[in-house]
């Protein structure tokens, strides 16, 4: 879940090798923008004209690939969103093996302040408010519509996610709808990685008894609430909005992948609310972001900036945090992917030992405080990449103490170590599979599912966390006395 940050934000600190991850369902449809520059080389967007011949602006930019596997968008997707007064700026989407994104066009110095890349309106947006009395911008649904009934029949504490997935199918049904269009660039079921669609066999691949059981309440809930309000007796203008329970577990899961939540203000209302933003939706996740989003109270609409001091390079991917310091199966439960990387992941450890925590960071060149920890690579030798977001979290999981000034003994410091290794060791030797299995099992995977491969890839990603785990346990005992 996303939040509103300020307008002004500093340039976060390099603690892990860059990784961007896909965000459910960015790999089925194909979007596409192109600028122009003016007489003083600003970039500015370009008006479109409905009724005119084929012109530049909807023609695929040409732009030098770093990677011949990303592919520009179809210029469709940008044409339907810039009628109705869209803009980006300096940005263009691409596709690559793992779905769309969002890439940098030209290069961006670091400013001292943030500089919009977007601004998408209020009146393509689905929202939400998330507490009563529920209201909806835009206010697309009439008064005595059945699906505002169905609407608030929905616990106000925890059916987000059942709201926002009604308003979207309503959306997808309402006639000269904006999203009538922009559905056709949303993933199909076959495409999502949202657990909600996977099968019984497919939860149990992900090796996480607690993680597939949350998984198997949600899929319940949605499916009683289908059941309850679109049996067969309800009227017609409801029931072609979900025919079958798995129309249904689509929205949903569209829902809980896409949405951002934000305040917003409009006029003298305050108010958070369960958004659904076109085009934004498509940026992928950084644990390490360059962007951040932001509520434009003047004209109404959400803006997407560069973070303050941030360099920008042609061809870099501009990425959003999606949810601050969550676990990885908080990520697969609500999006369907993890990281091996992930700098708040968890390990629980069981035993007494403990190591020294001041020791540590120092051994790994590792600063600030808990809830800040970076890799100070201007302390660490140049080509050094052992330390990345899982050391990090090894930092703040791993069972340690401190007292004071009072240095490690490190025969102390090594048993403890060992300790904490061996448990280590044996939490892997639990796993039904070993880490080379599963990769090996990815290698060879053909015509599998989404969802079926994130759950393959998430008990991998645990693995190699814990791995990686270890080997930092091995390098701190070499480095103890240095």
């Amino acid at each position: 879940m996303v939040s509103s940050l300020p307008l002004s934000q500093p340039t976060s600190h390099s603690f892990f090798s860059k990784t961007q991850l896909r965000g459910f369902g960015h790999g089925s449809w194909r979007p596409s923008f192109s600028f122009c520059r003016d007489s003083e080389s600003k970039v500015r967007p370009i008006k479109a004209l409905v009724e005119t011949a084929p012109f530049p602006l909807f023609q695929p930019s040409k732009v030098e690939e770093s990677s011949s596997e990303l592919e520009p968008a179809d210029p469709d997707f940008y044409k339907i969103g810039f009628i109705r007064s869209m803009r980006a700026y300096g940005v263009e989407f691409k596709e690559g093996p793992d779905g769309f994104g969002v890439y940098a066009s030209k290069d961006v110095e670091p400013l001292r302040r943030a500089r919009v890349i977007m601004e998408i309106p209020l009146e393509l947006m689905l929202t939400v408010r998330q507490k009563l009395p529920w209201m909806f911008f835009p206010d697309i649904i009439p008064v005595g519509h059945p699906i505002f009934d169905i609407i608030n029949s929905t616990n106000p504490e925890t059916d987000w996610h059942l709201r926002l997935a009604c308003l979207l199918l309503y959306a997808l049904d309402c006639q000269d709808n904006f999203w009538q269009l922009y559905g056709d660039f949303l993933p199909s079921a076959d495409e999502c990685t949202s657990l909600l669609l996977a099968t019984e066999e497919e939860l149990s691949e992900l090796q996480d008894p607690n993680l597939a059981s949350t998984i198997r309440n949600e899929q319940r809930r949605a499916l009683e609430f289908w059941e309850k309000n679109w049996h067969s007796g309800v009227p017609l203008k409801i029931k072609r909005l979900a025919r079958d329970p798995q129309r249904f577990m689509w929205a949903v899961g569209i829902a809980q992948s896409r949405c951002i939540n934000m305040q917003m203000r409009l006029g003298a209302l305050h108010q958070g609310a369960n958004m659904l933003i076109p085009y934004a939706d498509m940026l992928n996740h950084s644990f390490e972001p360059n962007c951040f989003f932001h509520w434009r109270f003047k004209d109404r609409m959400v803006e997407v900036l560069i973070n303050a001091g941030q360099r920008i390079r042609k061809g870099d991917e501009m990425t959003v945090d999606y949810m601050s310091r969550q676990k990885n199966d908080i990520f697969m439960q609500r999006y369907g992917f993890s990281s091996p990387v992930n700098p708040w992941d968890e390990i629980k450890f069981s035993g007494d030992a403990r190591i020294h925590l001041d020791s540590f960071l120092s051994v790994f060149n590792i600063s600030g405080l808990p809830e800040e920890y970076y890799h100070n690579t201007l302390l660490s030798n140049e080509g050094d990449t052992f330390v990345d977001g899982a050391v990090i979290a090894a930092a703040r999981t791993l069972p340690s103490w401190s007292d004071g000034d009072v240095p490690p003994i490190p025969s102390v410091e090594w048993k403890a170590a060992k300790d904490l290794q061996n448990e280590c060791q044996e939490m892997l030797a639990e796993f039904p599979t070993t880490s080379k299995q599963d990769q090996k099992l990815l290698d060879s995977l053909q015509d599998a599912t989404r969802t079926l491969e994130a759950a393959i890839k998430y008990r991998l990603h645990r693995k190699l966390f814990i791995e990686k785990v270890i080997q930092a346990l091995d390098l701190y005992q070499e480095r103890l006395l240095f």
